[in-house]
């Protein structure tokens, strides 16, 4: 598999990302996954490889967000936040917003988590619907 350290056109991809976050509303959250599999594989990226790298994109993406995203919303697939620099800073915003988490440090998906913005909201911004994310159901990442 080619190594992608990055999506083809990082910019463009990158603005896609945090205008997905924009949308997760206060005491709401989702994941890296979630929001690589509502943006189309760039380029003539396949799928397989796109499905490999795309969470870590936004990851990169989300690291670099404007002051007007939310990245505290945003999480691993396991519903925990990943360990980095700000972590705790990132735990304490959630909180504020009355999401809780379990003795392991994890957010329930079934009550936090995001069902993703308006089908419509996704047709006009070229996106896919996002998969869910409840933890009895399958994710695609």
């Amino acid at each position: 598999m080619p190594g992608f350290s990055s999506p083809p056109n990082p910019k463009e991809y990158q603005a896609t990302v945090w205008e997905i976050a924009r949308q997760v509303p206060p005491g709401k959250v989702t994941t890296y996954g979630q929001i690589a599999a509502m943006i189309p594989p760039p380029g003539t990226l396949n799928l397989r490889d796109y499905e490999a790298f795309g969470p870590r994109w936004v990851g990169g993406a989300m690291a670099n967000c404007p002051e007007d995203v939310p990245w505290q919303r945003v999480i691993n697939s396991q519903g925990k936040i990943s360990l980095r620099p700000g972590a705790e800073l990132q735990k304490q915003l959630l909180e504020s917003e009355g999401v809780k988490f379990n003795e392991r440090g994890k957010i329930d998906f079934d009550i936090y988590g995001w069902n993703g913005p308006d089908p419509e909201w996704c047709q006009i911004h070229g996106l896919f619907p996002p998969p869910p994310l409840a933890k009895n159901q399958p994710r695609l990442f």
